[in-house]
């Protein structure tokens, strides 16, 4: 019976997702090979609140593979203490050479961990990227969303606040993260195109939220004139509304944040925050080991899981909490 379901399931999944992008990476499944045990290397960016989410959803995952099909499934969550791609580099060489069915990984920089992930590619070690675009000439299958978009939807509703004309600053998280990147590029290019909209500064608070909060601190004191924020991480906005309500300028900072973590949530039911555009991590942690587990089967995967994003206020906020 387990591997009936299992047939199933794998030729199911693919419908499921619907449009996505197909990478030819591997063969038709086998469910009469199926395995009886998988073990799947989580590896984040670091040790956070939102990462602590998308393990959640790939615990999910490994519970509902189980229930399926009987087979047990391991995922092992290892998270860097700090954002260094050295640690980070380190946590993927170990877990290499324990030989684990995949590899999900949310890079830290894609240039400095190119050689740890190409050490594992040499190994037959599958390598998934979590919410990025990877190293550009190692295809590697992608679960994540459009977070450009997403910061043009903060970006936007920023310019909303204050009626087209002010003075804002971005909160950067991990420079060399392309997705945080990304999101301040693309946060700079929506005020850019309004001519009353300024950028006087930008912080940088490498997904740490005290730091965030002394950058905003900081960056509100050398400019007492501001009026808005968008941060470029989940830590940002909560580092941010601390420092706005430590300021006394609840209300007249506005801030418009990024992803869902509780207490980001928990500021927009205070009035602190008016606003976040999320991601979903659980989801992206479920799909994550689903596509693993599809690929440990010999199965073709999507290249890129888009699991979207929500915009989150006070009309909503309270069905996220």
């Amino acid at each position: 019976m387990p591997n009936a379901i299992l047939r199933n399931v794998l030729h199911a999944l693919p419908f499921v997702l619907g449009t996505a992008s197909i990478a030819a990476t591997t063969t038709t499944a086998n469910a009469d090979n199926a395995q009886s045990e998988y073990r799947f290397v989580v590896v984040p960016k670091v040790v956070h609140p939102w990462f602590d989410q998308l393990n959640e959803g790939a615990q999910e995952a490994a519970r509902e593979i189980h229930r399926l099909t009987g087979a047990e499934v391991t995922v092992q969550y290892t998270a860097p203490q700090s954002a260094s791609v050295a640690e980070q580099n380190q946590i993927l060489e170990r877990a290499i050479a324990t030989r684990p069915d995949a590899i999900i990984t949310d890079l830290l920089d894609p240039t400095g961990n190119r050689t740890v992930v190409r050490e594992a590619l040499d190994q037959e070690i599958p390598v998934s990227v979590i919410d990025d675009k990877g190293i550009e000439d190692m295809h590697l299958p992608v679960v994540g969303s459009d977070y450009c978009t997403q910061a043009k939807v903060a970006a936007e509703r920023l310019v909303e606040l204050l009626d087209q004309k002010g003075n804002v600053a971005i909160m950067m998280g991990v420079p060399t993260a392309s997705n945080h990147a990304q999101r301040a590029k693309c946060s700079q290019a929506v005020f850019d195109s309004y001519p009353d909209i300024e950028v006087v500064a930008t912080g940088v608070d490498n997904d740490s939220i005290s730091t965030a909060q002394n950058q905003a601190a900081a960056i509100m004191q050398s400019h007492p004139d501001l009026d808005g924020w968008v941060p470029s991480n989940a830590a940002g906005p909560i580092g941010i509304g601390q420092a706005v309500k430590e300021a006394g300028k609840v209300g007249q900072v506005k801030i418009v944040g990024i992803d869902d973590l509780n207490q980001t949530l928990d500021l927009i039911q205070e009035g602190v925050i008016d606003s976040t555009s999320a991601l979903r991590p659980r989801m992206m942690g479920y799909w994550f080991i689903i596509s693993a587990w599809q690929r440990a089967n010999g199965a073709e995967v999507p290249e890129y899981i888009d699991t979207g994003h929500v915009f989150i206020d006070q009309n909503n906020v309270e069905e996220y909490l």
